[in-house]
């Protein structure tokens, strides 16, 4: 496989190294010691369209695809790692199931605001027996007539976040 850049790419790469070495790397420590990455960088990752990476432009994203991801996740993660995997868990494990299995109004009702950086996707893994070993997880669900679903561990921790204090 070639991984040359084209012109279009090495524009994308050299954007996001410029805000990596210019934004990220010099508040790295701080955002690792604070636990937090400051809403003013989560904003600018949002204009640049680093957080709709995948997302098609119909719904907000920039829809540069996988290749481009991996080039601003290595950019990104030079400059912040913090930063760097809180925008991969973004553009791919919260958007990308949207993007495959969403149905069109799940799509149009999430994935602009995701895009823009309004809603900061997460996800959070742990069990008692694993921790976050996610190959070695052992919680299943099993269908319970009048409640839905029931996980199997006794021990179950279910985390929701949400970002603005109005509802949806």
């Amino acid at each position: 496989m070639n991984f040359t850049l084209n012109d279009e790419e090495a524009l994308v790469q050299q954007t996001a190294r410029e805000f990596a070495d210019k934004e990220l790397a010099p508040i790295a420590g701080q955002i690792d010691r604070d636990g937090q990455i400051p809403r003013a960088v989560l904003d600018k990752l949002a204009a640049l369209g680093f957080l709709g990476v995948l997302t098609p432009e119909a719904y907000g994203g920039s829809g540069l695809g996988n290749f481009l991801l991996a080039v601003i996740q290595l950019e990104v993660n030079r400059g912040c790692a913090s930063t760097g995997v809180t925008m991969s868990v973004h553009n791919s494990l919260c958007q990308s199931p949207l993007l495959k299995f969403g149905t069109d109004e799940q799509k149009k009702k999430y994935l602009p605001r995701l895009a823009r950086g309004e809603w900061i996707g997460a996800y959070s893994l742990s069990e008692p027996v694993s921790g976050t070993d996610a190959a070695a997880l052992i919680t299943t669900a099993a269908q319970v007539a009048s409640r839905g679903y029931c996980p199997s561990m006794a021990t179950f921790h279910c985390v929701s976040a949400v970002t603005t204090s109005a509802p949806q």
